[in-house]
């Protein structure tokens, strides 16, 4: 077997790990069994748990930016294509095992390196918000504005009517969501038209 196909089968044993048993119950000794290989050979490719741990959310974040990516339609207006990359991201970031493990994990145990792991995903979905709003403003879709106030905004507004606003009240559908997001944002921030 290819050095390669080793690290792969060690990232890959590891994802599983972590997805089922969070962070702090994951050792090296699991995930060497899950991947069929001694614990030494993880220590070729990874120092540590935490570097190894680091390298899952890495392959989760290019996950997420190719999702992104492909719901981007640079004929369409900022706020469609943000629309359609927050619904994408936000169903990925609710059925990836891994991120449900490790936001089970802050909650019950408060584990630090499971809300790292989820502020570095959050970073991730506001840096690729952030280079939107960059590229709507050259395109004068949008007021100049501060693109990381406005990205951290938009995430923290989208995630309230998406899911925190359910634990007061019935579900917003995808069209009320869409419209108070509109009139929140869309209206603010849009370029007046002469």
């Amino acid at each position: 077997m290819a050095v390669v196909d080793r690290r792969q089968q060690v990232i890959k044993a590891a994802a599983k790990s972590f997805s089922l048993f969070g962070y702090k119950a994951t050792t090296m000794d699991q995930v060497a069994k899950i991947a069929s290989v001694g614990k030494g050979t993880i220590y070729t490719f990874f120092s540590n748990k935490e570097q190894l741990f680091d390298e899952i959310l890495h392959t989760v974040i290019i996950e997420m930016k190719h999702i992104a990516e492909r719901e981007i339609r640079r004929d369409k207006p900022f706020f469609d294509n943000l629309q359609r990359v927050l619904d994408a991201l936000l169903e990925f970031r609710s059925e990836h095992e891994l991120i449900i493990k490790l936001s089970q994990e802050k909650r019950e145990f408060g584990t630090p390196q499971a809300q790292e792991g989820l502020d570095k995903i959050e970073c991730a979905i506001i840096g690729y918000l952030e280079r939107e709003v960059e590229h709507a403003i050259r395109q004068n879709e949008i007021k100049p504005c501060d693109p990381k106030v406005i990205s951290v905004v938009m995430l923290k507004l989208y995630i309230t009517l998406t899911a925190e606003l359910n634990k007061l009240q019935a579900p917003l559908s995808k069209e009320e969501i869409k419209s108070y997001f509109r009139l929140i944002l869309a209206e603010g921030l849009a370029q007046q038209r002469a």
